[in-house]
């Protein structure tokens, strides 16, 4: 009689508002701003030790304060892994955030432009999941969680870079989870849509930018917000929050659309 073999799962936690991360080490990037900070925050309220990491970072700042990292410095990412490692205990939670955007017309963006999108947005994710996936495994346990973007599931005008990059990522962090998940670590990305930060307003360079993006811009090929908002960064954090934790414990590979429905989900 054919049967199969159950690996029992580990026991959900209870549902307390707090302690969802107790005693766990928490590597965020781009914790300086917007959703990084966001992020950081929620992990830190849920109970996580978080040591946030940006580019504008302390080097010299606490131990859970927002460290110097330049996530496009494969060293750099792989000494601060090792010392958090050395001074904190393993880092169960790894959640990607540093970003760049360069908007310009696909035929007119620079080598600069393109290659710093890269650099930033694919290699800069590239770099951290190695560092801290390599240990992972060895370990068997963790959670990689990369906020990536609608962007790489529809084209964009003015946005070739970004979305190229993203989509690079998306692809490459399924393709982590599929190597990773016999080690017990799950990779799941975060896909937002237009949210409150610096990038976003960034982008707004008239008074009626905000209202386009809400209602859609038939002019750049662009349909509205469903929901009629533009996100919060504490909206992307809870969604990322979720993936990270023990509760989305058999998921792996997905990538959360959280946009209001900008996308039709296509």
């Amino acid at each position: 009689m054919p049967f199969t073999t159950r690996i029992p799962a580990p026991a959900l936690p209870a549902a307390t508002a707090g302690d969802d991360f107790g005693g766990r080490i928490a590597l965020v990037t781009g914790a300086a701003q917007g959703i990084g900070a966001a992020v950081a925050a929620l992990l830190a309220a849920r109970g996580a030790r978080v040591v946030g990491c940006d580019l504008r970072g302390d080097p010299d700042g606490g131990a859970d304060g927002v460290r110097e990292l330049d996530v496009t410095d494969g060293a750099a990412v792989e000494a601060l892994v090792e010392r958090v490692e050395r001074e904190l205990g393993p880092v169960d939670v790894l959640v990607n955030v540093a970003g760049v955007l360069r908007v310009a017309p696909a035929l007119e963006l620079t080598d600069a432009d393109w290659r710093h999108s890269f650099e930033v947005n694919t290699t800069g994710v590239f770099h951290t999941c190695r560092a801290v996936g390599r240990r992972m495994a060895a370990r068997g346990r963790g959670s990689v969680v990369t906020v990536g973007s609608n962007a790489a599931g529809v084209p964009r005008t003015g946005m070739a870079a970004y979305a190229a990059s993203k989509a690079a990522t998306a692809m490459y962090v399924r393709c982590l989870g599929l190597e990773l998940a016999a080690a017990g670590v799950r990779c799941n990305l975060v896909s937002p849509g237009s949210t409150d930060t610096a990038m976003q307003r960034s982008l707004w360079t008239d008074p009626d930018a905000e209202r386009r993006v809400l209602e859609g811009d038939p002019a750049s090929y662009r349909v509205g917000i469903p929901l009629g908002r533009i996100a919060d960064p504490a909206d992307i954090a809870e969604a990322v929050a979720f993936l990270a934790g023990d509760r989305a414990r058999h998921i792996t590979m997905h990538d959360l659309y959280v946009d209001g429905g900008a996308t039709l989900r296509a």
